[in-house]
């Protein structure tokens, strides 16, 4: 019988360095030559395109909340099922998040916890940090343990010393500070993995500092599990019936959160994906049945974006003569009146919908969200709900009181503004638990008589 390594890194709280540590562990077990998939626990659209850019493999996110358990168990069968090495980064702190959190998933999955502990601030004081979380959940097994941040041999010496004796969690190793791994950030998370904020010298560099200060062949060898145990769930099949509709989705720098799993859906449905830039292309791809703007950061590409009037009056044509159009956060901003910067400056945008957006300099909204649908549409019928989450710096700037909306949050909010066959919203939207909407998304599409020329 196979038995693989499989865990999940999670930290004692945010900013704990887990991040950096993940993408560690999994450049060096891909350098060592084994098949490693890395999957993200939570809604995060960031974190997985570092875990790609060590790994060359599409990372996916396992999110009980607004994927279902059923969902997750069945990606984490189907993505892992060929690996040597299973690597989930957790979110937050492992207990943070309740049904969402990292130490639910941990347990669903049957998976053993790697705790990395931010040791910049103590020393032997850490052991009750590491103390505490091994016995906070019986079902919770924090089999090892990573101290980030080390200082010096003696401050190493120190926490060896707190640990003896106290707690079970074998020591994987001590990660000195090092400021040449850290990952620019902006405000809605790091830099993506696509525009690479380490480079190939860089992260060989840190798989270095893995296999130097970690023990490598002790982690893998606590985390050896059965993968027959880890679910009971058979991996449903897809029927695949692709090229029955053409979708474009736009696709660059300013429009980059995708989760792979939608994307997937969509084609799975029977939609052919048609990538085109909105920073970049002059018009909208030829012969597509409907458009799909997801988020991103428009506003700091909003003069780019603005600038290229020519595709401004393409998806703005296209939505005037009924064409299919979803955006999502920042894809709904680019379908507003215009971008509101910090500065005040106005950046028009398609003005499909007659209000303009404001950024601000704080975070305006950020949780899971569960639309109910007010009337049927592409989106699926009324009645039927839709799950996603929300996360976003600005805020929408005088909506006319006429503005037709499709779905009531549970706060009574009602979003999802609609101009005749166009959907924008803040939510990011994850289909794994309607995934009939999908159904419904490509029946639309087919029956759409506009298509972009």
């Amino acid at each position: 019988m196979t038995r693989r390594s499989a865990f999940l890194i999670a930290g004692t709280s945010s900013g704990s360095g887990k991040t950096t540590i993940t993408l560690g562990i999994l450049a060096a077990i891909k350098a060592r030559g084994l098949h490693v998939h890395p999957f993200k626990c939570g809604p995060d659209f960031i974190d997985p395109t570092l875990h790609r850019m060590v790994t060359g493999t599409v990372s996916a996110n396992l999110d009980l909340r607004m994927c279902g358990e059923q969902f997750c168990k069945e990606r984490y069968v189907q993505n892992n099922s060929q690996r040597d090495v299973a690597v989930v980064e957790g979110v937050m702190g492992l207990f943070d998040g309740g049904e969402a959190s990292s130490a639910s998933l941990a347990k669903a999955l049957k998976l053993p916890v790697i705790l990395v502990v931010d040791a910049s601030s103590a020393a032997e004081s850490v052991a009750a940090i590491v103390k505490g979380f091994e016995t906070f959940a019986d079902d919770v097994h924090v089999a090892g343990v990573i101290f980030n941040k080390v200082g010096s041999a003696r401050h190493k010496e120190l926490i060896e010393r707190g640990m003896v004796g106290n707690c079970q969690s074998k020591i994987i190793g001590f990660f000195p500070r090092d400021k040449q791994f850290t990952i620019p950030d902006r405000h809605l998370g790091l830099h993506m993995g696509d525009e690479n904020p380490l480079d190939a010298s860089s992260i060989n560099e840190l798989v270095q500092s893995i296999e130097e200060h970690l023990n490598l062949d002790s982690l893998l060898d606590i985390t050896k599990v059965n993968e027959q145990i880890i679910v009971t769930d058979s991996p449903k099949k897809p029927n695949t019936v692709t090229g029955k509709v053409r979708l474009a989705v736009a696709r660059d720098r300013a429009f980059c959160f995708y989760y792979p799993d939608n994307l997937k859906m969509l084609e799975d449905a029977g939609a052919e994906l048609v990538f085109f830039s909105p920073l970049h292309d002059k018009r909208l791809p030829t012969h597509c049945d409907g458009v799909y703007l997801g988020g991103g950061y428009p506003e700091l590409f909003a003069k780019t974006l603005s600038e290229n009037s020519s595709m401004l009056k393409s998806v703005a044509a296209f939505a005037e003569a009924g064409g299919i159009v979803y955006g999502e956060c920042g894809g709904f901003m680019y379908l507003c009146d215009g971008i509101i910067d910090l500065e005040g400056e106005t950046f028009p945008m398609t003005r499909v919908f007659p209000f303009q957006v404001r950024m601000k300099p704080r975070l305006s909204r950020l949780g899971y969200r569960k639309a109910k649908l007010l009337t049927n549409s592409f989106l699926g019928n009324a009645g039927s709900y839709l799950h996603g989450h929300e996360f976003h710096y600005s805020e929408l700037y005088e909506i006319p009181s006429e503005t037709e909306t499709l779905y009531e949050l549970a706060d009574s909010r009602r979003e999802g503004y609609t101009f005749k066959n166009v959907i924008g919203g803040y939510l990011h939207l994850h289909f794994a638990q309607s995934q009939e909407n999908i159904k419904a998304f490509i029946g639309y599409l087919e029956e759409s008589s506009v298509r972009t020329d």
